[in-house]
């Protein structure tokens, strides 16, 4: 019995041992990692060349001084390419970087009112909805009722509709009112694609400052130009030493006879 439960232990053991193995790479198998007897090969510009064996892939590989790229390992048999797997992976990674800057995150804003807010404070708060889906982004407003103004839903309704009515535009209802407890929300979406606001407020941004850089380069003294003039001003307006040796120049000069 001692015996049959070391052999247990020694099969689960291995067991353990044969099914851990490595962790799973992202990345594709290239030149001698690929072992499979043959292959279906795609040259660098796309051509189908055929299935071949893999000692010939390499070799052909070699000779072109290009990498055997597993691209589809599910097929039979796997599908390689030739390429220059280093610049390959250089461009993969410039375009990830590109697609990153160009992805959008929505964002909600959130605005809060009441169901009695004064006439002052409404427009505020609708100057506040009205940046934020200029902007693109969504706004969630939610009117919070007190007391005895949650038996009277109707006033959050009304409210919402004007403001939706106010702002329609640049946004639309996207979630109708809907009472939620002790408030009333509504969402209301962006006509605006956010992608197009923020080119457009960069476009604003990059006109604001070269419009400073021309005023500044405007407004910026002549410095030669007033040198000049100072210059000029020097020798037309003589000081009163030179007008007193004139003088005395004209004194001593004898009259003609």
């Amino acid at each position: 019995m001692r015996g049959a439960s070391i052999h247990v232990g020694a099969r689960c053991g291995d067991h353990r041992r044969t099914t851990r193995g490595e962790p799973i790479s992202a990345e594709p198998r290239i030149n001698e990692r690929i072992r499979v007897p043959e292959v279906r090969l795609v040259g660098p510009n796309g051509e189908q060349v055929g299935i071949v064996r893999i000692e010939d892939a390499l070799r052909l590989a070699a000779e072109a001084d290009l990498d055997l790229v597993e691209v589809a390992p599910m097929a039979k048999p796997p599908v390689c390419k030739l390429m220059d797997y280093g610049k390959f992976k250089y461009e993969s990674a410039l375009k990830a970087r590109e697609d990153r800057k160009k992805q959008v995150n929505t964002v909600i804003k959130e605005m809060k009112l009441r169901p009695k807010i004064d006439a002052h404070d409404y427009e505020t708060k609708k100057g506040h909805v009205v940046r934020f889906l200029k902007a693109g982004d969504k706004v969630k407003i939610t009117i919070m009722f007190r007391g005895r103004e949650q038996s009277r839903p109707e006033l959050g309704f009304r409210l919402l509709k004007k403001l939706a009515d106010d702002v329609a535009d640049l946004g639309f209802v996207e979630y109708s009112p809907k009472q939620d407890g002790r408030n009333m929300i509504m969402v209301l979406g962006p006509i605006r694609k956010k992608a197009d606001a923020m080119a457009e407020a960069k476009a604003e941004k990059d006109e604001a400052k070269a419009t400073r850089r021309a005023a500044a380069h405007d407004e910026a003294p002549d410095a030669g130009g007033e040198t000049g003039e100072t210059q000029v001003a020097a020798v037309e307006q003589p000081t009163a030493e030179e007008h007193a040796a004139q003088a005395a120049v004209v004194e001593e000069t004898p009259a003609e006879a």
